[in-house]
């Protein structure tokens, strides 16, 4: 498969600092050359610790940058009415100069839902949720009004507003790790996140399984099956565990330890999509390899790693 997309490269903010530390993390992030800045939808610090509410912490992100995009990784669309996200996302477009890319799921974070005293369902209802969701957001960006009667949401006779700068919408992006989330990526997103952990408990959970090729190729084929004759069109997007060292084999004997992978060769886990470690030049021969399997051509990095990965983005850039 070949798969030449440009390369592109976000940084996920996971550290909320005071306004002024946090704004010039934001300025810094265009600096370096990084093309967006993307934030996470939790509202507990169990998994990724405290952060700034999204939505109007992007607007702000905008306000001090030029040309940086902002956007979600990932809005939970249980935490919001698709009727206020639509209007919010093309509010943070219109308002951006048509910077703004929205990212969405289905939820997973069970603890998260219990502590705010919200609904838990079955996967396949939240998902089924998520889909009404989509339909409704795209329909109030589009130019006429909508009517919409779904099991979950009914809209009547409503006109969105404002419309957003992108046309015929902003770039969306669905992640997941599993078939029916895929196959709704691969049906309506722009931008596709393949999740190398697992999330189906409820929990963030670290599976070996999920890193490893066949399971990474089957993930993308569902998207493809999915996307069908748009699949060339479809970015494919990765958030990998980066680590820059000029000795490879030992700090992924390191890195086997900490995650208590076992007694798997070192050989396993550079073949691991989600994993990048060596020099800079290993990194990007390694992401141009990926690129051309699976198709990967979006990197999301932490915001703590964000300088350190500096040199591969400069490396990758316009290639």
């Amino acid at each position: 498969m070949k798969r030449r997309r440009q390369f592109r490269f976000g940084v996920i903010n996971e550290t909320m600092a005071a306004a002024s530390q946090w704004l010039d993390c934001v300025r810094r992030t265009e600096d370096w050359g990084y093309d967006v800045f993307l934030i996470r939808d939790h509202f507990v610090p169990d998994v990724f610790g405290d952060q700034y509410a999204p939505i109007a912490a992007l607007m702000a992100a905008a306000m001090v940058t030029r040309s940086l995009r902002v956007g979600t990784m990932v809005l939970d669309n249980d935490y919001r009415h698709p009727v206020l996200l639509a209007k919010e996302a093309a509010t943070v477009d219109v308002l951006s100069g048509g910077r703004f890319e929205l990212g969405m799921g289905a939820g997973w974070l069970r603890a998260e839902y219990a502590q705010a005293g919200i609904v838990y369902d079955s996967p396949g209802t939240r998902i089924e949720r998520l889909e009404e969701s989509l339909q409704i957001i795209k329909g109030l960006w589009s130019a006429a009004p909508i009517t919409f009667t779904g099991h979950h949401y009914q809209i009547k006779d409503l006109d969105g507003t404002p419309k957003p700068v992108q046309q015929p919408h902003p770039p969306l992006l669905l992640g997941g790790g599993q078939r029916r989330m895929l196959t709704l990526a691969g049906k309506e997103a722009t931008s596709v996140g393949i999740l190398t952990t697992s999330v189906a408990s409820g929990a963030l959970i670290d599976d070996l399984r999920e890193r490893l090729p066949e399971s990474v190729e089957q993930k993308v084929a569902w998207v493809r099956e999915a996307a069908g004759s748009r699949f060339d069109s479809i970015e494919l997007s990765l958030i990998p565990t980066v680590i820059m060292t000029e000795n490879r084999r030992r700090r992924t004997e390191q890195l086997i330890a900490e995650r208590g992978w076992g007694d798997i060769p070192v050989e396993t886990v550079w073949e691991m999509p989600s994993i990048l470690i060596g020099t800079t030049e290993q990194i990007i021969e390694d992401m141009l390899a990926r690129r051309e399997r699976y198709g990967f051509s979006y990197y999301v990095i932490s915001d703590r790693h964000a300088e350190m990965c500096a040199p591969l983005v400069a490396g990758l850039a316009g290639r």
